[in-house]
């Protein structure tokens, strides 16, 4: 891939129009529902660098898929009112595609990558020093010809976001001034968050039906916003004004959602390590193997939540099924995982 199709996978100043939850996305710091803590620093953060009128901070997001952080990438980009460019480590290919974008940076500009845990080590090393000293040294020409040129790079803010904080290298964590962690949000969080998009979306939703579709909305906003979806056409096909508890029953049991916020593919993970491995311990590999699925899938997607809600423990000798899981299931619990320590 070349540097110049490198620039045409970046967006512009706004997020891709075409993206379905355009519309639900906050725009500003205030309109970000949740995380309460984390906003607030970031607040400050950011109306420092507005009063020194200095480019922000490089910034590190790091959370499970879902939780906001190529919104607040976005957000800080709005809030310093600056051109933002967004990417994913795995476009960037060659070091002269990261090259290509990082010349064509406007002062103070917000540059986002998704997934920089799977940046090449080559294009991680160029970064670098673009991070820190601003400058970025190419390379031109090959044997005994090639010679290095450096290019000035007006000030810039990276704001790098990451499902795997583990993966990313600690040379490359500590060029980051601000990092931020984000978590899953509060049930009360989740709700509001529900009933700002039923505004935006233009639909009703009684309390009652709110308060279900958050519990089981895994505490992640795009989970509450893909069900809320859901069950305004399940409401629209019944000629339902409004979101009411029935319709999100109903729907929820259609979807094969369960009040935890379970899929049935979640289940069958947690059946999986019950019913063949007698509740655990049992490897990653293994385990995503038994239900046909990757282990970054596993790891990434279905595991952070279950661990959170309770329903599995990590162990050093693997995944371990908790007396919680066995209760819901209808399962009776083992002997091994009720002597386990949580």
């Amino acid at each position: 891939m070349s540097a110049a199709e490198a620039v045409g996978l970046v967006s512009g100043v706004r997020l891709p129009e075409d993206d379905r939850d355009t519309i639900l996305r906050p725009q500003l710091l205030r309109e970000f529902l949740g995380q309460a803590a984390l906003k607030d620093n970031l607040a400050v953060f950011i109306e420092a660098a507005r009063q020194r009128a200095e480019a922000l901070d490089h910034v590190f997001l790091i959370g499970p898929p879902g939780l906001g952080k190529t919104t607040l990438a976005g957000i800080v980009s709005r809030e310093l009112d600056s051109d933002f460019k967004i990417t994913s480590a795995p476009a960037l290919e060659k070091p002269k595609d990261l090259a290509g974008i990082l010349t064509t940076l406007a002062p103070k500009t917000v540059f986002f990558i998704d997934e920089i845990h799977r940046l090449k080590p080559a294009i991680e090393e160029m970064l670098y020093m673009a991070m820190e000293d601003g400058e970025l040294d190419f390379i031109i020409g090959q044997g005994p010809a090639a010679r290095t040129v450096r290019i000035p790079l007006p000030a810039f803010t990276l704001v790098g976001a990451t499902t795997k904080a583990g993966m990313v290298s600690s040379p490359l964590i500590s060029r980051f001034g601000i990092t931020l962690r984000l978590g899953f949000y509060e049930l009360a969080d989740i709700m509001a968050i529900i009933r700002r998009s039923a505004g935006l979306l233009e639909i009703s939703i009684e309390n009652s039906a709110a308060e279900l579709l958050a519990a089981a909305s895994r505490g992640t906003p795009r989970v509450a916003n893909r069900l809320l979806r859901r069950m305004r056409d399940f409401a629209q096909v019944k000629n339902q004004a409004v979101i009411n508890k029935a319709v999100v029953q109903d729907g929820l049991s259609r979807l094969e959602v369960d009040g935890y916020g379970l899929e049935r593919h979640d289940r069958d993970v947690l059946a999986a390590i019950i019913e063949k491995y007698g509740g655990g311990p049992v490897g990653a590999e293994t385990l995503a193997v038994s239900c046909g699925e990757s282990v970054e899938t596993l790891e990434d997607y279905v595991e952070p939540y279950l661990m959170q809600a309770g329903f599995l423990m990590r162990t050093p000798r693997g995944r371990v099924a908790t007396p919680l899981a066995y209760s819901h299931l209808g399962y009776r619990s083992n002997n091994v995982s009720d002597g386990l320590q949580f």
